[in-house]
């Protein structure tokens, strides 16, 4: 295949309302995704990723906006028009047809005679790895290698974009992991502009160049890197959707520059405060489980609270302590199964510390509920 297929793809202020509905499943979204870029949407079930999918592959026409592909605008221009590929969540292989048949059945569509889509068959499974199958039967394949099947069959017809609808959601971890690798690596050898949807986190996160995070009402919420997602939060929904969190709502008693001082119920938190958040404004402090310590003499951290440990649990490499604050606050730490912790236990009474630059302050909003 050649190098450097993908355009670009420009969703402009599109809105989507389905007939009969009182509010719009997509609302008022503007992303540019790059030609050649891995671009995910990130977010909760129903919050209109799949919707956004059918948009730009033609399924959909927009209540409002426009979608434009290579900076042509896609209005009344059908799937089968676009220049787009859809892999399923189901797959949608045809399960009696051979390999090579599944995987030349668009090309079969379009007239393109017998020979030429066998060897375009032979071309596709040497690039995801799954040479020498081309005769075997769909149902005699493992999970893993119907998934390359049908990346390869979208990959036939030459899309300038791919559009994955949670295509790993059905797999195992191990295999969900390892495919997650694979996909970034056909991704990056074909150059096409892969457009994937998720609820997974993980996902998102390991393949992504971009990812568009959306809260349920089919608001794109941030759109930027997944380092930036996860460590410079814009919107609480953000702080609380990706990665794990945690939240202590208050108000904020004084501001200073680049910081905020939040009265919680675990008292005063000092905090980062890097989207400008107002004096006597409702607030959110969030740190991260793995910014927290436990306290074992004194600290130089800002931020220290007294805890009651309520659950543990062992995960191999790292110990996650569930603890309890202030007027019931639940706390997650995590720690490294290092040996360099002290042995603890449910009801023991500790101290926890972190600092000042781990905690983000940010304006009350909306909390996922994922």
């Amino acid at each position: 295949m050649a190098q450097g297929l993908g355009q670009d793809v420009e969703i402009s202020d599109v809105s989507m309302r389905y007939e009969g509905s009182l509010r719009f499943a997509v609302s008022g979204v503007n992303v540019h995704i790059k030609a050649g870029e891995f671009f995910s949407f990130l977010g909760p079930s129903g919050c209109g990723k799949t919707t956004l999918l059918r948009l730009v592959s033609g399924f959909l026409e927009p209540t409002r906006g426009e979608v434009r592909i290579g900076g042509k605008d896609m209005r009344g221009i059908g799937p089968n028009k676009r220049p787009t590929a859809m892999i399923f969540q189901n797959l949608a292989l045809f399960p009696l047809m051979s390999v090579a048949e599944n995987i030349g059945f668009g090309l079969e569509v379009r007239g393109v005679p017998r020979a030429e889509r066998l060897k375009k068959a032979t071309e596709l499974l040497a690039l995801v790895d799954l040479p020498g199958v081309e005769s075997k039967k769909v149902s005699d394949l493992s999970g893993g290698q119907m998934q390359r099947v049908a990346i390869a069959r979208g990959l036939a017809v030459q899309p300038s974009v791919l559009l994955l609808d949670e295509p790993l959601s059905a797999l195992d971890l191990k295999l969900r992991q390892h495919m997650r690798a694979e996909l970034r690596k056909i991704q990056k050898r074909t150059g096409v502009t892969f457009i994937y949807i998720t609820h997974d986190q993980g996902e998102a996160l390991t393949m992504s160049d971009r990812i568009g995070v959306m809260s349920a009402q089919g608001i794109v919420e941030q759109l930027d890197t997944g380092d930036r997602l996860y460590n410079e939060p814009a919107t609480a929904f953000v702080a609380d959707f990706v990665g794990d969190n945690n939240a202590f709502s208050g108000i904020v008693k004084e501001v200073t520059p680049g910081c905020a001082m939040v009265e919680t119920a675990c008292g005063v938190l000092k905090c980062r405060n890097s989207q400008g958040v107002s004096s006597g404004q409702q607030a959110i402090a969030f740190v991260r489980p793995e910014a927290i310590t436990l306290q074992v003499g004194t600290t130089a951290m800002e931020n220290v609270i007294d805890c009651i440990i309520d659950t543990l649990s062992f995960e191999g490499a790292y110990i996650t302590l569930f603890l309890k604050a202030g007027r019931n606050q639940s706390i997650v730490m995590r720690l490294n199964n290092d040996g360099s912790t002290p042995g603890s236990k449910i009801g023991e009474k500790v101290q926890i510390s972190f600092s000042a630059d781990n905690t983000l302050v940010l304006s009350s909003g909306e909390i996922s509920d994922a």
